[in-house]
């Protein structure tokens, strides 16, 4: 039997997880992020500015800037001290309702927090947030840090702003270990933009709702209906017992991974579909596929958990 993923009733929305205005360390005002997202063809955004206390703990309120192509989710990126390399925990929440009580974190410098990572983003996602590990290389993340986010719901595979800034954009090599010690996160791609560097629309999330409306985006996100992309479009895949079948946007390659060294790939010119035998996945208990087009923009699959 062929099972279908992307069958959820609706349509796709683009949207970017990871947004920074003046209400923390961002360039521009609130309304003008959104305004500059919307303009460059986004569905929606969460604004996640820092919450902290030198910023008054924001959860920005952008319901004002919704109209009928554009909606938003309040959010925030959480923070506390310290990660095993004694630096400051980076954890978006989107979501968040407008109240949640703030752990007492009064600046970005070192110090001891009273509440640890794991009650902190417990809260949050017991108060209805989507919780993601933040830019794992750029944060130096390392197993025992991602064992403390027991609620976490996702990963930070891509960060377009650390990838500019840093060359620390990459996080799928914490994610292929959580995933390994069968922790079933999805990932997630994002801009992380500040605008006061070109860290905007490199990385977004298409998410797969019956509206375009907070309620169903987040819905959406935490069953994991939804795909990353730095360009290309996944339109479907379909498992049988033998292989996984993509259609795609017109790319130069299609891999799939698994546990360990579990990889295979087909390439080939414009392939807008294919299909790769399952034959090396034989012990892996998940899969992920990554489409990758001519100019090296890639899109990634959630993970595909299999039943061996």
């Amino acid at each position: 039997m062929t099972t279908s993923f992307f069958t959820a009733p609706g349509q796709f929305y683009r949207g970017n997880l990871h947004t920074h205005s003046t209400r923390s360390d961002g360039a521009l005002e609130p309304q003008e992020v959104c305004h500059r997202y919307q303009d460059a063809g986004y569905d929606f955004i969460s604004l996640t500015d820092h919450f902290l206390g030198q910023y008054g703990y924001p959860v920005t309120d952008t319901t004002g800037f919704h109209n009928d192509g554009f909606t938003t989710l309040h959010g925030a990126e959480l923070h506390c001290s310290a990660m095993d390399n004694g630096d400051m925990w980076h954890v978006v929440a989107v979501g968040l309702p407008d109240d949640f009580t703030p752990p007492d974190v009064p600046h970005f410098r070192h110090f001891d927090s009273s509440e640890t990572i794991t009650s902190l983003t417990n809260r949050a996602a017991d108060a209805g947030a989507f919780i993601a590990i933040a830019h794992p290389h750029w944060s130096g993340l390392t197993e025992s840090d991602a064992r403390r986010i027991p609620a976490a719901h996702a990963v930070e595979i891509y960060n377009h702003g650390c990838a500019i800034e840093n060359d620390r954009g990459d996080g799928l090599l914490s994610y292929d270990h959580m995933l390994n010690e069968g922790r079933k996160l999805t990932c997630i791609a994002t801009d992380d933009a500040h605008f006061h560097a070109p860290d905007y629309f490199g990385g977004w999330v298409m998410v797969k709702a019956t509206e375009n409306s907070p309620e169903a985006l987040l819905a959406a996100l935490k069953a994991g209906e939804f795909y990353s992309s730095t360009g290309p479009e996944i339109h479907d895949i379909r498992l049988t017992r033998l292989t996984v079948e993509v259609d795609c946007s017109k790319v130069q390659t299609i891999t799939v991974a698994g546990k360990g060294i579990a990889s295979s790939k087909i390439r080939g010119t414009d392939l807008t579909t294919g299909s790769i035998a399952l034959d090396r996945f034989a012990v892996s208990p998940w899969i992920r596929i990554t489409v990758i087009d001519h100019a090296g923009k890639r899109a990634w699959s959630n993970p595909i958990w299999l039943d061996h």
